[in-house]
């Protein structure tokens, strides 16, 4: 059975960094592709970034620049990197992982 398990959220202050943790069990973690989501209160649920297993990204258009997102195999664990933190980043974030499992969320809150 697929695991997820998110860490790293909290509060910080615009301008600031957090860095996002996502352990994954219940699979061989190296073939398959990551991510990470987020869902803002009345808003539908956004692609942030994406990593394939071979190391491949996508970035979604708000966060390019400002977030990176990278895997460590012999951890099975995928990590996002948050800089420059703005208000709008706001969610909470969903780590994924192909094709449709995902974290229980850990909430990102960024105050102004």
């Amino acid at each position: 059975q697929v695991q997820l398990v998110e860490s790293g959220g909290g509060l910080v202050q615009a301008g600031g960094s957090l860095r996002l943790s996502c352990a994954a069990s219940g699979s061989i973690f190296s073939i398959n592709a990551m991510g990470w989501y987020r869902q803002a209160p009345g808003k539908m649920r956004e692609l942030v970034a994406t990593i394939s297993s071979g190391g491949s990204t996508i970035y979604a258009d708000s966060v390019k620049g400002r977030f990176t997102i990278s895997r460590d195999n012999t951890k099975n664990t995928v990590y996002l990197q948050m800089n420059s933190l703005k208000p709008e980043d706001t969610a909470v974030y969903y780590c994924w992982r192909e094709y449709d499992y995902w974290g229980q969320g850990t909430q990102v809150t960024v105050s102004s």
